[in-house]
């Protein structure tokens, strides 16, 4: 990789883990994005929506982004403008991770909580109806608005380019839906690269995008909180599937993972694994299944694995995670290599 000079430059070309494989060849890969800046996929969109604003004449030079955030939207935003010279503000509530607020903070970002200490939960509707006002109110300020900003989408085109320059096609994507810009700007842009996949959305249960009752959940940065509004990433049209995890069992998956293989990833990303091994078995054979790993675990020690933590809201579930070990024991690849040797 040449030398760069700009954080930004270092976004993309992440690499793609197999996870698991079945006896008919259909492998689970998981795109980890934790390699990014700031450890997310988020600083795809977030650059996308800065670039987008300056073309369209949104945001004066020297200019004020405002976005509400639970933590990698704001990291990412965080770093694009500090290299591109804006003031950035995040809106935030107690709900998100201790350390992205404090990475925030670190590259120079303002928070502003609609929140009181001790507050912790999710507050998705009053952070955007602040940030919005904030917007308003000031002249050379720009809400990005990342739930309805259609270049969030376009982010993630470089991710599908990505993985083709990678596999020979993607079968099956299937990850979180949060905004909904990782999983269907990805999917647009394999249509257009003729490769269509079938799609599945990943959402928390208590979430409401694909439908059923609302209720409060402990994933963060993905789903539809009750009383939020669906954001136009959202794009029906090219979704065949949604389901729902629970918590128990997406930070389970978490847990499993980085204590069986020693990756970490995000708890949003382990209801996505979870949904991928739970049914890899049931995709037609030989299907490349490909889930987008949004951010890696380590801003989630305070939480999904932290015991002090699950235990205070019973999340802990030692029959789910033994569930898991079975599934990456019983699909590993490294065993099925050694079987395919073996004969």
């Amino acid at each position: 990789m040449p030398v760069v000079t700009r954080v930004t430059d270092l976004i993309g070309r992440t690499p793609l883990f197999e996870l698991a494989c079945t006896a008919t060849g259909t492998r689970l890969l998981l795109k980890l994005e934790q390699f990014n800046p700031t450890g997310a996929a988020k600083i795809r969109m977030a650059r996308e929506m800065v670039l987008d604003a300056e073309r369209r004449g949104l945001l004066p030079s020297g200019g004020h982004i405002i976005e509400s955030t639970s933590g990698n939207t704001g990291l990412g935003l965080a770093v694009v403008a500090a290299e591109r010279g804006y003031r950035f503000t995040a809106v935030v509530d107690h709900h998100a991770c201790k350390d992205k607020l404090r990475a925030m903070r670190a590259m120079g970002a303002e928070l502003v909580y609609v929140a009181d200490d001790g507050d912790d939960n999710l507050a998705t509707s009053a952070r955007e109806d602040l940030a919005e006002a904030m917007a308003a109110a000031q002249a050379d300020a720009y809400f990005t608005e990342q739930h309805n900003n259609d270049a969030n989408a376009v982010g993630y085109y470089a991710v599908a380019e990505e993985l083709l320059e990678d596999v020979e096609r993607v079968d099956i994507l299937l990850s979180s839906v949060g905004t909904g810009g990782s999983l269907f700007g990805t999917a647009t842009r394999l249509r257009q690269l003729g490769c269509p996949p079938y799609v599945i959305g990943v959402e928390p249960v208590g979430s409401i995008a694909f439908g059923g009752p609302g209720g409060p959940y402990w994933q963060s940065g993905t789903g539809t909180p009750p009383g939020a509004t669906i954001g136009t990433a959202v794009d029906y049209s090219l979704l065949d599937e949604g389901v729902k995890v629970s918590d128990a069992a997406a930070f389970a998956t978490a847990r499993a993972v980085a204590a069986e293989l020693g990756l970490m990833l995000g708890g949003s990303a382990g209801g996505s694994v979870y949904a991928g091994l739970t049914r890899l078995e049931e995709f037609p054979a030989g299907s490349t299944v490909v889930t987008i790993v949004c951010d890696g675990g380590e801003k989630y020690l305070d939480t999904v694995f932290d015991d002090d933590w699950m235990n205070d809201r019973d999340l802990l579930d030692g029959e789910k995670e033994r569930e898991v070990l079975d599934l990456l024991d019983r699909y590993s690849p490294a065993r099925r290599k050694q079987l395919v040797e073996a004969r």
